[in-house]
């Protein structure tokens, strides 16, 4: 399952909502990891776009890695503007042993890292400006410059 919201993410609504859709299905495991802005380097927040295509592509080539060890993947991010200290990003990996679901959720979050097709922003004085320090190129890809 793969939600994208607008704006921060309700964190405790996303995985009470989680915790209750999969508590009954027999996952031994339920692990969870959220990312919180931070307030650094004078940004107000970060702000994302998403190429929606490639993530939901990226993200199913995931889940299929996961059913193949009989656990299950979720994730909501945020598109647009998060303030500091609000979450832009939840992943959780179900499965029926610990050890299998604590392996997937640190592979699939520094694989989310490193690969999804989502662009970062500083909100800086109530603009975006791209943080190209701190963003990773994407396979077969660039940004155009004119």
């Amino acid at each position: 399952m793969l939600k994208i919201y607008n704006g921060s993410l309700p964190v405790e609504s996303i995985l009470n909502e989680w915790y209750g859709i999969y508590k009954n299905q027999n996952y031994g495991a339920f692990i969870n990891f959220v990312g919180i802005v931070r307030d650094e380097n004078g940004i107000d927040g970060l702000s994302f776009d998403i190429y929606e295509p490639i993530l939901n592509s990226w993200f199913d080539s995931w889940q299929k890695k996961a059913n193949e060890k009989g656990a299950y993947l979720l994730m909501a991010h945020s598109l647009g503007d998060v303030l500091n200290h609000e979450s832009s990003y939840i992943s959780a990996v179900l499965s029926p042993k610990r050890r299998v679901a604590l392996e997937l959720i640190d592979l699939f979050v520094e694989d989310f890292k490193a690969s999804a097709p989502i662009w970062k922003y500083d909100i800086i004085n109530s603009k975006r400006v791209y943080a190209e320090d701190r963003s990773t190129m994407l396979e077969n890809s660039g940004i155009l410059k004119g």
